[in-house]
């Protein structure tokens, strides 16, 4: 475990369900997308997947998910609802970006490669696909800051078009319905991405770690509660 995530910040589980699977996650590194830009320092990455062994995110044969492709909608984390992780304020939320109907895994990541190669804050929408931000106090009691409450923004982004449930300066509680996954902007397929940051401008605003309060890990067929817990990298997640 990084040392950073030993004080990490914790909050509810934004997801639910069983299937999820971060793809991405702090636990395996940090940077967790190998950078720290746009405050993604320990963002997570969370697809959802069946029961196959491996990732399989779509119900066609992995030959066929890794070659054509398949329609977005059919992907497993499509439409899922995204969930607040504390309550808040809205201080962004951005919908109305096209989504890509069909998921090409070459298309994919030919343009994630192209928008990291020629990024400008201009582009930041295209990247982030639709998204909302939102802020709140959330308590503290790690070993450095010792028990309180800071300010945390957290954000989620590539939800479908015409998902977001909520508006810039609305108040939420925790486990309101803020959008739905989808697959839109730099994504490679239907998933959620999530991350903390101490700030509201991506541009400027540093990754903070984060853990999530109570889900589940199945192991050996048997599903095992984690509390305050960092989700390792494929790991099969359960939450309610």
């Amino acid at each position: 475990m990084h040392a950073e995530l030993r004080d990490a910040i914790v909050v509810d589980f934004p997801l639910r369900g069983e299937g999820w699977m971060a793809v991405t996650t702090p636990a395996h590194r940090v940077p967790s997308h190998g950078t720290d830009m746009l405050g993604q320092r320990f963002a997570y990455d969370f697809v959802k997947v069946d029961g196959r062994r491996g990732v399989h995110v779509h119900p066609a044969s992995a030959w066929q998910t890794e070659t054509f492709g398949g329609r977005a909608r059919d992907c497993y984390a499509w439409g899922q609802p995204v969930h607040a992780p504390f309550a808040g304020v809205v201080v962004a939320a951005s919908d109305g970006v096209a989504e890509r109907e069909w998921v090409n895994p070459f298309r994919e990541f030919f343009l994630a490669a192209r928008n990291a190669v020629t990024f400008t804050p201009e582009k930041l929408r295209s990247i982030l696909g639709n998204h909302v931000l939102i802020r709140g106090e959330v308590a503290t009691a790690g070993a450095e800051r010792g028990p309180g409450r800071r300010e945390v923004f957290a954000g989620f982004a590539h939800l479908v078009p015409g998902s977001v449930a909520v508006a810039s300066g609305q108040r939420v509680e925790v486990g309101d319905v803020l959008g739905r996954v989808g697959h839109t902007g730099n994504s490679t397929s239907p998933h959620l991405h999530f991350q903390l940051m101490d700030g509201p401008d991506l541009m400027t605003a540093k990754g903070l770690p984060c853990a999530f309060r109570a889900y589940e890990v199945e192991q050996g067929g048997a599903w095992h509660p984690v509390t305050d817990g960092v989700p390792g990298r494929r790991e099969r997640l359960r939450s309610t």
